[in-house]
């Protein structure tokens, strides 16, 4: 597989280590962000591509479809892990994707060690998740909140649809 092929930037976490470690090696920077990517749209896209604008090599992490069923409920997902994690491989911006089990991503972080981490500006320190911010605190990585892009989120895409409000973004 060529680093053209969407497959090939899916990884495992044990071969995203050796990916990272190569990019520490090169003294690249590492982005890492995560979450569902249920639904894929603008404001999605607008805070990939400032993720990735922000060092050399973006790492998006996907939760798991059991994961996302805990967090967001019944019917969700609307897309399974692998279908969200090839979207995201297609990106440009996107350099590796992984999917992780856990409803948090603190052990992911810990084994990584991201240069920069990234979230959506509807998040602060306060809110971030404990467990995620105390890793990221331990591993020195540098916490970003990008700008939220009104208007566009899956919660507001599955309304004008007509989606039951069952449905959680």
């Amino acid at each position: 597989m060529s680093h053209s092929d969407p497959l090939s930037r899916i990884y495992l976490l044990e071969k995203l280590l050796a990916l990272r470690a190569r990019a520490a090696a090169d003294g690249r920077r590492v982005v890492l962000t995560n979450g569902c990517f249920d639904l894929l749209h603008r404001g999605h896209l607008t805070y990939l591509q400032q993720s990735a604008a922000l060092g050399d090599l973006l790492i998006v992490a996907v939760n798991s479809d059991a994961s996302v069923r805990a967090l967001k409920g019944e019917g969700r997902p609307l897309n399974n892990e692998q279908d969200r994690a090839f979207a995201l491989a297609c990106l440009r911006s996107v350099d590796a994707t992984v999917i992780f089990p856990g409803p948090r991503l603190a052990d992911e972080i810990t084994a990584l060690k991201p240069d920069i981490y990234t979230k959506a500006g509807d998040y602060s320190l306060d809110t971030i998740d404990a467990s995620e911010r105390s890793a990221l605190l331990a591993t020195g990585a540098e916490i970003r909140f990008l700008p939220f892009v009104a208007g566009h989120s899956t919660t507001s895409h599955l309304q004008r649809l007509g989606v039951s409000p069952a449905f959680r973004a």
